[in-house]
C-alpha cells in the first residue's frame, strides 16, 4: 500500500469554495481510499491505497468532488516518494538568511515545458527568487507571498499548467504525516 498526498487548488481561500475538511475526508473515504487524514484547512488530505497511477487518483477525486460539492478543481496528488524527493531538492535549504516561512512549493498538475520557466523570468523580473525542479515550482517570496505580484494566475498562464502552492512548513507537517 503507498501513502499518498492530494492537494486542493483554491479551496477555502478568502472565504470562497468553501469546503469542510472533514467533507473531504468522507469524499476520500468514499472512494475506498484507507487511513485518510486531512491537515489544516487548505485542501490537504494525506491517505493510503493500493493504486500506483496518482494521475489516475488525482482525475478520480476530482470526478468525485465536483459531483459533491457542484464545482471542479484540479487536485494534485504525490506519493511519499515524490514529497521526499521534493523535499531534498529544495534549492533554498542549507542557506540560513532563507527563513522556510518565505518559501512556497507549487504543486503543478504537469511538468512544463523547458522554455516556460524562462518566459516566465523575462515576463516578471520582481524580488522573488524562482526554481523549477520537475513538475514542482519553488518560490522564495523576500517580502512575503501576500504582496508579491508574482501571482498563481500569473505563473499558471506562464508555465501553461494549473497548480497550488504551499509554504515550507506546511509541506514539512504533511511530510510528518506521510510517515506516520
Amino acid at each position: 500500500m503507498t501513502t499518498y498526498l492530494s492537494l486542493f487548488r483554491g479551496i477555502n481561500v478568502g472565504g470562497n469554495r468553501i469546503v469542510p475538511m472533514s467533507e473531504l475526508k468522507s469524499l476520500h473515504q468514499a472512494l475506498g481510499l484507507k487511513d485518510v487524514v486531512t491537515y489544516i484547512q487548505s485542501g490537504n488530505v494525506v491517505f493510503s491505497s493500493d493504486a500506483t497511477n496518482p494521475a489516475q487518483l488525482a482525475r478520480q477525486i476530482e470526478e468525485s468532488f465536483a459531483q459533491k460539492f457542484g464545482f471542479h478543481t484540479q487536485v494534485m496528488v504525490r506519493t511519499s516518494a515524490e514529497l521526499q524527493e521534493i523535499i531534498a531538492n529544495n534549492p533554498f535549504q542549507n542557506q540560513p538568511e532563507k527563513e522556510p516561512k518565505w518559501v512556497a512549493v507549487l504543486f503543478l498538475t504537469t511538468r512544463p515545458e523547458s522554455s516556460a520557466l524562462e518566459d516566465l523570468k523575462k515576463t516578471y523580473s520582481g524580488p522573488e527568487e524562482i526554481y523549477l525542479t520537475g513538475q514542482e515550482l519553488f518560490v522564495y517570496y523576500l517580502d512575503g507571498m501576500g504582496r508579491s505580484k508574482l501571482t498563481l494566475p500569473l505563473i499558471e498562464k506562464k508555465l501553461k499548467t494549473a497548480g497550488t502552492g504551499r509554504n515550507w512548513n506546511t509541506v514539512l507537517q504533511l511530510q510528518k504525516m506521510m510517515l506516520r
